[in-house]
């Protein structure tokens, strides 16, 4: 349930920190506008002093007598210098001029008088209108005068049909009124402040707030708040998966197997730190595990879970443990290698060649990744060197001056060229990772791409590895690979090692790209298809449009032009790499067209 809650807090809090934003703005902006601009006061004349009531009215009884509709009530009062009886009926109110008893129409020129009095600005008064009501009336019903005046703050007059001067509205309560709607969330009166949507908000920020809460305690355990020295200790013994034994530790109760690893040398290959949400960290228990929690399920298969897979920054030492680890007693070492070249290929991709101090063996295969060791660093964009036909797209990228990270990180990068035919080599194919396209300003790019990126010929740098599962299937089936982005770089090794080792059975390579810019290897593999009958290449772009090239998601084109027609799929594997949301729909998609999990390998690093 964790990663979910953690999905959902994200998304709700994404969205009730969007409106604190509009409330905090919108309160800010609201205190600094002039108070008496936004009542209207302005230019707004005082009330007349009261008059003494003339002695040559009429009599009102006669008035009421023969009025038409039945009067409720009789008030009196001036409508400029005229005095008037008002006769309010259930249905409407009556002017009489008091002085000979005559019924007071409220015209357009009238109207416009009544305005002008009670103005004491500078601007010229426009003709009177009529009008419906509006958001500028809102509190008053029934049709009302409208006279606008020619000023700086775009005064308007609102005037009853009785003559009674309503509002007083400007420019200033006019930008007032549209943070007031964003402050109360009423996007139509702007006058409720008990509408859904605040209160819908205010529940949001109080679920918010108790999940908040719920997952604080859910990422410790009552341990941490401990003492060491006052915890248990536990034994923990690690296996590599030849099941020799590696070594084996105490570490205090309480720890997770990830930690207590790391503080013996062991770095278990991670991209989220321990975040409990790239999966990398996987390690098999021997004998009874653990019950699985909600983010093994969400990481590690259902077969792989039944074996006792877990994920090490999960699993708790509150007991003796004998683990599994990948990559047995390469966890432990830390290698060196010196980089020999780093070539450009497309804006943002770069091969970056490393000679490592000494020979690679047979665990350098294709499908392994290694992991960079990042040091603590400081750079500025000048630093990274880019050829004169990528200054455009890197002109496009708003970047800092200058970024850094201040501990030891370790990325992931897979080889792109099996080691034989590298003369012993370790190919990367790297990604710079930085952020915004377009809008914003000083994005930081990512803190592993922008160290890679910054390397040049002779550069030394240290390494973990290889790691990873992600292999060939030999044999005779019908393979086909389904790449994007940096996923390049494990299925071109693949398919250079079936090549070079002289596979005869049919090889189809599908890569997806934005642009024809940001395709790497393209002409290589136009090659190879040329030169071998069974291998066929197909370049997708989604957002470049060409006659010679299929245009959309790589996934729905190698459905649609492919896997649709095929006539057997159930006798073809699959290979996938890419970004974590290709992977996802390319594997939904193969399991809606009857392809078993047994014949889909992908790597997914989750970056």
């Amino acid at each position: 349930m964790t990663p979910w809650m953690r999905k959902i807090h994200k998304w709700i809090g994404l969205l009730i920190g969007l409106q604190l934003v509009l409330w905090m703005s919108s309160g800010f902006v609201m205190s600094l506008l002039d108070a008496e601009k936004v009542r209207g006061r302005e230019f707004r004349a005082p009330a007349p002093a009261k008059q003494p009531w003339p002695s040559d009215v009429v009599a009102v009884g006669p008035l009421l007598a023969s009025a038409r509709d039945q009067a409720a009530a009789v008030t009196t009062g001036w409508l400029l210098d005229r005095p008037v009886y008002r006769l309010t009926g259930e249905k409407s109110t009556v002017l009489i001029d008091a002085r000979n008893g005559e019924r007071v129409e409220l015209d357009a020129l009238l109207a416009r008088r009544l305005a002008q009095a009670s103005y004491t600005g500078t601007g010229t008064a426009r003709p009177a209108q009529l009008v419906e009501p509006s958001l500028e009336t809102r509190a008053h019903e029934g049709k009302v005068w409208r006279v606008a005046f020619a000023d700086g703050q775009d005064t308007t007059v609102y005037l009853s049909q009785q003559g009674d001067v309503l509002e007083h509205r400007n420019s200033t309560w006019r930008l007032f009124d549209v943070f007031w709607m964003l402050h109360i969330m009423d996007y139509t009166g702007r006058e409720n402040f008990n509408n859904p949507l605040v209160v819908t908000a205010a529940v949001g920020g109080f679920w918010l707030a108790l999940s908040g809460i719920w997952l604080l305690f859910t990422s410790f355990s009552p341990a941490e708040f401990i003492p060491k020295r006052w915890r248990s200790t536990r034994v923990l013994m690690v296996h590599a998966p030849d099941g020799s034994r590696l070594r084996s530790l105490r570490a205090h109760s309480g720890d997770t197997v990830f930690v207590a690893l790391a503080q013996q040398g062991l770095q278990l290959p991670s991209n989220c730190g321990g975040g409990q949400t790239c999966g990398l960290c996987e390690v098999r228990v021997r004998g009874s595990a653990p019950d699985a929690t909600a983010a093994d399920r969400a990481l590690i298969s259902p077969p792989r879970i039944e074996a006792g897979c877990r994920l090490a920054c999960n699993l708790k030492l509150d007991r003796n443990l004998d683990v599994e680890v990948k990559g047995g007693a390469e966890l432990g070492t830390v290698k060196e290698a010196e980089v020999e070249r780093v070539r450009a290929l497309s804006p943002f991709l770069r091969e970056v060649v490393l000679r490592p101090k000494g020979k690679p063996g047979p665990e350098y295969r294709p499908g392994a990744y290694i992991q960079i060791h990042v040091p603590a660093y400081r750079m500025a964009k000048h630093q990274i060197e880019t050829p004169q036909e990528h200054h455009s797209a890197w002109a496009g990228l708003h970047l800092p001056a200058q970024w850094s990270s201040g501990s030891l990180l370790r990325r992931s990068y897979s080889l792109s060229t099996p080691v034989q035919q590298a003369d012993g080599r370790l190919t990367l194919l790297v990604r710079f990772c930085h952020g915004k396209h377009s809008g914003g300003k000083n994005h930081p790019p990512g803190k592993g791409s922008a160290f890679v990126f910054g390397l040049k010929a002779g550069d030394r740098l240290q390494y973990s590895g290889p790691f990873g599962e992600f292999a060939i299937q030999h044999g005779q089936r019908e393979k086909v690979f389904i790449g994007g982005g940096a996923g390049m770089a494990p299925l071109r090794a693949m398919i250079l090692d079936l090549l070079e080792s002289g596979a005869t059975e049919t090889i189809h390579f599908w890569y997806g790209a934005r642009t024809a810019a940001e395709a790497p290897y393209v002409e290589e593999m136009q090659a190879l298809a040329e030169r071998h009958e069974n291998f066929h290449w197909q370049l997708v772009l989604s957002e470049e449009r060409g006659a010679e090239l299929p245009a959309g998601m790589v996934h729905d084109v190698v459905r649609e032009q492919l896997l649709k027609s095929h006539p057997d799929l159930q006798g073809c594997d699959f290979y996938l790499c890419g970004p974590p949301v290709m992977l996802t729909v390319t594997r939904t998609m193969l399991r809606e067209l009857g392809v078993s999990d047994d014949h889909v390998a992908f790597d997914d690093f989750k970056i």
